[in-house]
């Protein structure tokens, strides 16, 4: 499979995320059935913007850290009605989609 078709198949399901909810890479490359992408992930999040619009600022790391040195990625999530915990990180236990229907 070509890179560029397995960013589309990511931009797909994070075109899905609901507004308040957050996803991480691994989560979605487990989606995709390519567990072992989620690295793959992260580049098709850094290339959003020269393919399509998406919202990208839904993807956090397994831990719910935020992408570093983006800090509109907090604005965004707070607009939204994410809160974060003391550490500063997304608390996944209540945020947290993952699509079963991919």
């Amino acid at each position: 499979m070509k890179k560029e078709d397995f960013y589309f198949r990511v931009y797909e399901v994070v075109g899905r995320i609901p507004k308040g909810r957050v996803t991480t890479y691994g989560a979605i490359a487990r989606m995709l059935g390519e567990p072992q992408r989620s690295r793959m992930v992260g580049q098709a999040m850094h290339y959003a913007s020269f393919y399509t619009e998406v919202p990208c600022h839904r993807v956090v790391n397994s831990q719910g850290r935020l992408v570093p040195h983006w800090d509109q990625q907090r604005t965004l999530l707070k607009m939204e009605g994410i809160h974060f915990k003391e550490n500063g990180f997304i608390d996944l236990k209540v945020h947290f989609w993952e699509d079963a229907g991919v």
